[in-house]
Protein backbone atom coordinates (compact mmCIF):
# COMPACT_ATOMS: atom_id res chain seq x y z
CA UNK A 1 0.00 0.00 0.00
CA UNK A 2 1.55 3.42 -1.39
CA UNK A 3 1.07 6.20 1.37
CA UNK A 4 -1.11 7.81 -0.97
CA UNK A 5 -3.20 5.13 -1.26
CA UNK A 6 -3.12 4.80 2.89
CA UNK A 7 -4.05 8.73 2.97
CA UNK A 8 -6.89 8.69 0.60
CA UNK A 9 -8.55 5.89 2.18
CA UNK A 10 -8.37 7.79 5.46
CA UNK A 11 -10.15 10.75 3.91
CA UNK A 12 -12.98 8.55 2.47
CA UNK A 13 -13.07 6.93 6.19
CA UNK A 14 -13.18 10.41 7.87
CA UNK A 15 -16.21 11.64 5.43
CA UNK A 16 -18.06 7.94 6.19
CA UNK A 17 -17.50 8.20 9.88
CA UNK A 18 -18.06 11.68 10.44
CA UNK A 19 -21.53 11.17 8.80
CA UNK A 20 -24.41 11.12 11.52
CA UNK A 21 -26.07 7.72 11.60
CA UNK A 22 -26.93 5.50 15.26
CA UNK A 23 -23.08 5.42 15.92
CA UNK A 24 -22.23 8.69 15.95
CA UNK A 25 -26.16 9.33 17.76
CA UNK A 26 -25.38 6.68 20.43
CA UNK A 27 -21.85 8.10 21.16
CA UNK A 28 -22.95 11.60 21.68
CA UNK A 29 -26.28 10.86 23.45
CA UNK A 30 -23.20 8.62 25.87
CA UNK A 31 -21.22 12.19 26.42
CA UNK A 32 -24.03 14.02 27.44
CA UNK A 33 -25.48 11.62 29.99
CA UNK A 34 -22.59 10.01 31.33
CA UNK A 35 -19.36 11.91 30.30
CA UNK A 36 -16.58 11.41 27.73
CA UNK A 37 -15.05 8.07 29.68
CA UNK A 38 -18.14 6.27 29.41
CA UNK A 39 -18.06 7.34 25.37
CA UNK A 40 -14.81 6.38 25.18
CA UNK A 41 -15.71 3.50 26.17
CA UNK A 42 -18.55 3.05 23.53
CA UNK A 43 -16.30 3.63 20.81
CA UNK A 44 -13.45 0.94 21.80
CA UNK A 45 -16.64 -1.09 21.24
CA UNK A 46 -17.77 0.48 18.08
CA UNK A 47 -14.33 0.40 16.76
CA UNK A 48 -13.97 -3.09 17.55
CA UNK A 49 -16.87 -4.14 16.08
CA UNK A 50 -16.01 -2.30 12.46
CA UNK A 51 -12.83 -3.97 12.75
CA UNK A 52 -14.21 -7.78 12.92
CA UNK A 53 -16.21 -7.13 9.63
CA UNK A 54 -13.38 -5.82 8.03
CA UNK A 55 -10.90 -8.51 8.60
CA UNK A 56 -13.80 -10.62 7.61
CA UNK A 57 -14.25 -8.84 4.14
CA UNK A 58 -10.36 -9.18 3.92
CA UNK A 59 -10.03 -12.71 4.70
CA UNK A 60 -13.27 -13.46 2.06
CA UNK A 61 -14.81 -14.68 4.97
CA UNK A 62 -18.38 -12.80 3.80
CA UNK A 63 -20.08 -15.90 2.45
CA UNK A 64 -19.96 -17.72 6.48
CA UNK A 65 -20.86 -14.18 7.89
CA UNK A 66 -23.70 -14.31 5.52
CA UNK A 67 -24.42 -18.25 7.17
CA UNK A 68 -24.61 -16.26 10.62
CA UNK A 69 -27.37 -14.06 9.64
CA UNK A 70 -29.44 -15.24 12.51
CA UNK A 71 -26.85 -14.62 15.08
CA UNK A 72 -26.28 -11.33 13.65
CA UNK A 73 -30.42 -10.48 13.38
CA UNK A 74 -30.26 -11.34 16.91
CA UNK A 75 -27.91 -9.24 18.02
CA UNK A 76 -29.05 -6.43 16.17
CA UNK A 77 -32.15 -6.64 17.71
CA UNK A 78 -30.47 -7.19 21.41
CA UNK A 79 -28.41 -4.20 20.70
CA UNK A 80 -31.63 -2.12 20.12
CA UNK A 81 -33.36 -3.23 22.97
CA UNK A 82 -30.35 -2.52 24.59
CA UNK A 83 -30.12 1.19 23.69
CA UNK A 84 -33.75 1.67 24.15
CA UNK A 85 -33.72 0.37 27.39
CA UNK A 86 -30.73 2.57 28.18
CA UNK A 87 -32.67 5.48 26.55
CA UNK A 88 -36.06 5.54 28.93
CA UNK A 89 -33.45 4.87 32.12
CA UNK A 90 -31.98 8.07 31.32
CA UNK A 91 -35.53 9.56 30.60
CA UNK A 92 -36.66 8.41 34.15
CA UNK A 93 -33.53 9.01 36.09
CA UNK A 94 -33.86 11.89 38.42
CA UNK A 95 -31.24 14.64 37.92
CA UNK A 96 -27.39 14.35 39.55
CA UNK A 97 -25.07 16.86 40.00
CA UNK A 98 -22.55 13.90 40.75
CA UNK A 99 -19.48 14.17 38.03
CA UNK A 100 -20.86 11.07 35.57
CA UNK A 101 -17.39 10.57 34.37
CA UNK A 102 -16.58 8.49 37.48
CA UNK A 103 -17.73 4.77 35.81
CA UNK A 104 -17.94 1.59 37.58
CA UNK A 105 -16.67 -1.54 36.41
CA UNK A 106 -20.33 -2.77 35.40
CA UNK A 107 -21.43 0.82 33.82
CA UNK A 108 -17.59 0.20 32.00
CA UNK A 109 -18.77 -3.15 30.83
CA UNK A 110 -22.09 -1.79 29.82
CA UNK A 111 -20.62 0.99 27.54
CA UNK A 112 -18.09 -0.91 25.46
CA UNK A 113 -20.47 -3.88 24.99
CA UNK A 114 -23.62 -1.45 23.82
CA UNK A 115 -21.12 -0.43 21.35
CA UNK A 116 -19.85 -3.46 20.15
CA UNK A 117 -23.91 -4.63 19.70
CA UNK A 118 -23.98 -1.23 17.74
CA UNK A 119 -21.53 -2.51 15.11
CA UNK A 120 -22.51 -6.29 15.48
CA UNK A 121 -26.01 -6.22 14.89
CA UNK A 122 -25.57 -4.42 11.55
CA UNK A 123 -24.32 -7.07 9.28
CA UNK A 124 -24.84 -4.72 6.15
CA UNK A 125 -21.26 -3.12 7.42
CA UNK A 126 -19.33 -6.27 6.09
CA UNK A 127 -21.37 -5.58 2.64
CA UNK A 128 -20.07 -2.15 3.00
CA UNK A 129 -16.56 -2.92 3.40
CA UNK A 130 -16.19 -5.44 0.38
CA UNK A 131 -18.18 -2.96 -1.74
CA UNK A 132 -15.84 0.23 -0.46
CA UNK A 133 -12.47 -1.82 0.00
CA UNK A 134 -12.04 -2.81 -3.43
CA UNK A 135 -11.79 0.72 -4.38
CA UNK A 136 -8.67 1.11 -2.86
CA UNK A 137 -6.53 -2.16 -2.86
CA UNK A 138 -7.06 -5.81 -4.45
CA UNK A 139 -8.55 -7.95 -1.68
CA UNK A 140 -7.12 -11.50 -3.07
CA UNK A 141 -3.34 -10.39 -3.65
CA UNK A 142 -3.54 -7.68 -0.10
CA UNK A 143 -0.25 -9.25 1.86
CA UNK A 144 -0.40 -9.39 5.63
CA UNK A 145 0.97 -5.77 6.17
CA UNK A 146 -0.69 -3.68 4.18
CA UNK A 147 -4.37 -5.88 5.72
CA UNK A 148 -2.28 -4.54 9.57
CA UNK A 149 -1.96 -0.92 8.00
CA UNK A 150 -5.90 -0.97 6.75
CA UNK A 151 -7.06 -2.08 10.37
CA UNK A 152 -4.84 0.83 11.90
CA UNK A 153 -5.90 3.33 9.40
CA UNK A 154 -9.99 2.48 10.13
CA UNK A 155 -9.58 2.12 13.79
CA UNK A 156 -7.82 5.62 14.35
CA UNK A 157 -9.91 7.88 11.55
CA UNK A 158 -13.12 5.57 13.16
CA UNK A 159 -11.89 6.42 16.95
CA UNK A 160 -10.49 9.78 16.18
CA UNK A 161 -13.72 10.96 14.50
CA UNK A 162 -16.57 9.78 17.27
CA UNK A 163 -14.03 11.00 19.94
CA UNK A 164 -14.25 14.20 18.62
CA UNK A 165 -18.01 13.74 18.75
CA UNK A 166 -17.90 12.63 22.19
CA UNK A 167 -15.43 15.48 23.48
CA UNK A 168 -17.78 18.18 22.08
CA UNK A 169 -21.01 16.66 23.66
CA UNK A 170 -19.22 15.89 26.84
CA UNK A 171 -18.44 19.28 27.19
CA UNK A 172 -22.06 20.87 26.43
CA UNK A 173 -23.15 18.70 29.25
CA UNK A 174 -21.28 21.12 31.82
CA UNK A 175 -23.46 23.81 31.05
CA UNK A 176 -26.00 21.92 32.39
CA UNK A 177 -25.76 23.00 36.41
CA UNK A 178 -29.28 23.47 37.44
CA UNK A 179 -31.28 20.81 38.16
CA UNK A 180 -34.00 21.64 36.04
CA UNK A 181 -31.13 22.02 33.32
CA UNK A 182 -29.55 18.62 33.99
CA UNK A 183 -33.54 17.12 33.61
CA UNK A 184 -33.54 18.40 29.82
CA UNK A 185 -30.32 17.44 29.21
CA UNK A 186 -30.76 13.66 30.67
CA UNK A 187 -33.81 13.57 28.48
CA UNK A 188 -32.53 14.83 25.45
CA UNK A 189 -29.85 12.58 25.43
CA UNK A 190 -32.69 9.61 26.69
CA UNK A 191 -34.86 10.44 23.58
CA UNK A 192 -31.58 9.88 21.19
CA UNK A 193 -30.46 6.81 22.76
CA UNK A 194 -33.74 5.29 22.21
CA UNK A 195 -34.22 7.23 18.66
CA UNK A 196 -31.05 5.14 17.77
CA UNK A 197 -32.24 1.79 19.45
CA UNK A 198 -35.03 2.35 17.25
CA UNK A 199 -33.22 3.23 14.15
CA UNK A 200 -30.91 0.14 14.65
CA UNK A 201 -33.94 -2.35 14.94
CA UNK A 202 -35.67 -0.87 11.98
CA UNK A 203 -32.92 0.22 9.75
CA UNK A 204 -32.61 -2.15 6.40
CA UNK A 205 -30.83 0.05 4.10
CA UNK A 206 -26.86 0.44 3.63
CA UNK A 207 -24.85 1.89 6.60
Amino acid sequence: MTLLTAFTLAAAVLVLAATPGPGVFAVVAHALSSGLRAATLMILGIVLGDLVFLLLAIYGLAEIADHMHVLFLALKYCGAAYLIYLGVQLWRQKPQMVPADIATTTASYRSFSSGLLITLGNPKVILFYLGFLPAFMNLQTLTQANALITACVVACVLGTTLFAYALAASRARHWFDHPSAQRGLQRTAGGILIGTGTLLATKTGSP
